[in-house]
């Protein structure tokens, strides 16, 4: 790691060798003077950001942003931009892949990832408070709807007493799948139930069982039902045909785009954002998956 004035020693070299370095050098060094220009006094490890980054000088663009996410639907929806309309923001999206809903926050919060878009406000709450951490949201980009599924029944209304319900076994997508119970009359739970100790009546004695969310689609074939969020329905080739009930565009479960509190004003993080929201990228999510996933209002 070096210090304060190494960097500071650094970026005055760099400044006086403008004109032969290349303009990828040039963006850069712009970048290590904002930075620094704001106070920042700590450095981080290669790959991770510590602060927010300036565009470059003379519209030259801004520079990179690493954006961790589930692959799909925001995967799709980040190459999507990329491919698409990042170029012309001046901006270059990175997409970091995960395949679980643990280790992005705990990413993001390390600074190995500049943002991520894979869950909703809720979840985000419910990370920082566990976690003790700060992180931020800076707008919802999409619904990723949840669903029951079953290859027993075709209604929710024929699950038998006794039938057994998968559920997910995180608080926000636990609590999202009792309230669909609730709202059908099934069963009662709390105003914001988000484990099962928050079902108040359960007069069908369903049994619920819960499950991490990358193992429901298999759940499927081995309870009477299962609720399944989008990010894994969809890799399973679980379809809204087979749905038994599938959630409403009025659901409060829109995935956010998050970042850290010393990034949310970042020239990158406020394009992508508006790149995420605009009329193309809302055209693509439509277009693609016709209607299983929702756009938010830009």
């Amino acid at each position: 790691m070096t210090s304060l004035f190494d960097d500071l020693r650094s970026n005055r070299e760099m400044r006086h060798s403008m004109s032969s370095i290349s303009k990828r050098t040039r963006i850069a060094g712009a970048a290590v003077l904002a930075a620094l220009t704001l106070g920042l006094t700590a450095c981080a490890p290669p790959g991770e950001s510590n602060g927010a980054a300036a565009p470059a000088e003379d519209g030259e663009g801004l520079g990179t942003i690493r954006v961790g996410a589930l692959p799909t639907p925001a995967g799709d929806i980040l190459e999507f931009v990329q491919d698409n309309l990042a170029e012309e923001a001046g901006l270059s999206i990175e997409f970091v892949p995960f395949t679980d809903y643990n280790t992005p926050n705990t990413s993001l919060d390390e600074g190995s990832t500049d943002a991520n878009l894979f869950q909703n406000a809720t979840f985000l709450d419910t990370f920082n408070e566990a976690s003790g951490s700060d992180l931020v949201s800076v707008g919802e980009i999409y619904l990723p709807t949840g669903a029951y599924y079953s290859n027993k029944v075709e209604d929710l209304a024929d699950l038998p007493d006794g039938a057994s319900i998968a559920v997910p076994n995180d608080p926000t997508n636990e609590g999202r799948a009792l309230k669909i119970l609730a709202a059908e009359g099934l069963i009662t739970t709390t105003d914001e139930p988000t484990t099962l100790g928050d079902i108040t009546d359960n007069p069908s004695g369903f049994e619920f069982i819960e499950i991490e969310n990358a193992s429901l689609p298999q759940a499927v074939a081995d309870s009477d039902a299962a609720f399944v969020t989008l990010t894994f329905a969809l890799p399973a080739g679980l379809t809204s045909e087979e749905a038994i009930l599938i959630e409403g565009e009025d659901s409060s479960y829109y995935n956010i785009l998050a970042t850290t509190p010393e990034l949310e004003s970042d020239p990158r993080i406020v394009a992508l954002k508006e790149l995420l929201l605009s009329e193309e990228t809302q055209q693509f999510i439509n277009d693609t998956w016709g209607g299983l996933v929702v756009p938010a209002a830009g």
